[in-house]
């Protein structure tokens, strides 16, 4: 079957999770073309802003996508969640031309991700020349801390 007679037969008989994962990819796609960003984060959602000074957040919609067979999200979106947190607060406080990547990172899961929508909230702990580190913490749509993680970034010219 070609691909758009597959992707057709999706759209019109798939299930909602599905047509869900459809949307969800036309999104990142879209996201890639009109921002230059990851194809993770179009499928995540993200969008962050600044929420007070030294701090990013971002909120992001729970999909099928994030789920695991649990009903959980999984851990590794978590993690992912948390580097791209980290890593858009760390890559928007460097100079023009920097810009910095994942050196090492760690992820104390505290509980499931369940709800509606996870927040995740990052600090800038310390940049030096060529290393930074900043920790995040992810929210559930109660307001309950599901996650704690810290990361250092190396700075690049």
């Amino acid at each position: 079957m070609k691909l758009w007679d597959e992707l057709k037969q999706v759209a019109m008989t798939g299930s909602e999770e599905e047509r869900a994962l459809l949307r969800l990819t036309l999104q990142a796609i879209r996201q890639k073309r009109e921002r230059g960003s990851a194809y993770l984060s179009g499928f995540l959602g993200l969008a962050g802003e600044f929420v007070e000074e030294g701090a990013y957040q971002f909120r992001v919609p729970i999909t099928p996508f994030m789920l695991n067979r649990g009903g959980n999200v999984h851990g590794g979106i978590i993690a992912s969640l948390a580097d791209s947190t980290i890593g858009s607060l760390i890559n928007k406080s460097l100079p023009s031309g920097k810009r910095a990547v994942t050196a090492e990172m760690k992820v104390n899961y505290l509980r499931p991700g369940r709800g509606k929508e996870l927040v995740s909230r990052a600090r800038l702990i310390h940049r030096g020349q060529h290393l930074a580190v900043g920790e995040c913490e992810i929210f559930d749509d109660r307001g309950k801390r599901i996650a704690l993680s810290t990361a250092t970034f190396y700075i690049l010219d």
